[in-house]
């Protein structure tokens, strides 16, 4: 069963509760591994097929250490992350700016820490801010990561 939000949007009957929930709390946390399988499957499904994201001697030519993930691919782990904890079709926004790149290794794989944390509780929306920190080496690639999360 789903319900319907504006615009036609459907919300899962299953959400995190709002009440138990603190400011500061960990809901989640993942490594997401990324290898240049990951780049190929990425780029075909999302059409991206700019060569830093397949060619290293086109990435370094331009500036970067190798081939690197692609920006809205580690937004869109990192929004999985957060989905994997609020249940599907709860995370009604997420926001984030890219700060630094992944670059992935060829053999190998490039992993990604990505936590979720509780950054704020409205419980007149019904809602929860989940300030995302997504790092790859000890470095964080994404910037003010946040999702707003539909609450019971």
């Amino acid at each position: 069963m789903t319900a319907s939000l504006a615009g036609g949007a459907r919300r899962s009957p299953t959400r995190p509760a709002l009440e138990g929930l603190a400011v500061g709390d960990v809901v989640e946390t993942q490594d997401v591994a990324i290898t240049r399988d990951t780049l190929v499957r990425y780029a075909g499904a999302s059409g991206d097929f700019n060569p830093i994201h397949y060619n290293d001697v086109f990435a370094t030519s331009v500036g970067l250490p190798g081939v690197i993930a692609h920006g809205m691919f580690t937004m869109g782990a990192a929004a999985s992350v957060v989905e994997s904890w609020a249940g599907p079709g709860n995370v009604v926004d997420f926001q984030a700016r890219f700060t630094r790149p992944i670059p992935v290794p060829n053999p190998g794989e490039a992993v990604a820490t990505v936590a979720c944390t509780i950054g704020a509780l409205d419980p007149d929306a019904g809602t929860a801010r989940v300030d995302v920190t997504v790092e790859f080496e000890g470095q964080k690639v994404l910037g003010k990561a946040q999702a707003v999360v539909a609450c019971a």
